[in-house]
């Protein structure tokens, strides 16, 4: 396991003091039940978070090539715009639903077909989001290699990504998380176990 560097124990200190993670027992997107709750909605209030989330996925950005970001609704949005700042990337984003007036767009922003897009989104667990976002943008003419998240939840993502031929990136896994959070003793003990029996039987 990766140690984290002082850059992201920085990160994981604050997501957690602004309860983007919580400990407890919630029902997931997926139907399972989970001891930890990553909810990435919060940062919107914190405009400094948002800025060094934005900052954290520039490295693995920089290994990659593309013409733009594409960020995925709703929570990855305004992340994506950080990120665009910062990486002066241009962004465009798959709308949940088409548009029924105007433009009638499902994709807002600027593109041209052939370029190359990389997926911004915040967590991944089972990847299902990921491939309605890739569908949407592969048949407008983009080419989609790579998807970027900040936290990789290890629920299956990466792998059923990887089968369909899409690289996944992470800034962050949950195990990394719980690693850090427990040696710092931020998370009591008990929860910790709880989150790691759940990561063991849902992989």
């Amino acid at each position: 396991m990766t140690e984290l560097d002082t850059r992201l124990m920085s990160l994981a200190d604050k997501l957690l003091e602004a309860g983007c993670i919580k400990f407890g027992s919630f029902t997931l997107k997926s139907g399972l039940q989970s001891p930890i709750y990553i909810d990435l909605r919060q940062i919107i209030t914190y405009p400094k978070l948002l800025e060094q989330i934005g900052a954290a996925y520039l490295p693995l950005l920089k290994e990659l090539k593309f013409d733009r970001i594409a960020g995925l609704p709703y929570a990855a949005i305004p992340i994506a715009t950080a990120i665009s700042l910062q990486g002066n990337y241009p962004m465009i984003y798959p709308r949940k639903e088409a548009k029924t007036y105007g433009t009638k767009a499902e994709i807002e922003g600027e593109y041209h077909a052939g370029e190359s897009v990389v997926i911004i989104d915040d967590l991944a667990t089972t990847g299902g989001s990921k491939f309605e976002a890739i569908e949407k943008l592969t048949s407008a003419g983009l080419v989609v290699k790579d998807v970027v998240v900040l936290v990789d939840r290890q629920s299956g993502a990466k792998e059923s990504l990887k089968q369909a031929g899409f690289a996944m990136h992470a800034v962050l896994t949950i195990t990394q998380l719980i690693d850090y959070w427990e040696q710092t003793g931020k998370v009591e003990k008990d929860k910790i176990g709880e989150t790691r029996k759940f990561l063991k039987d849902s992989s």
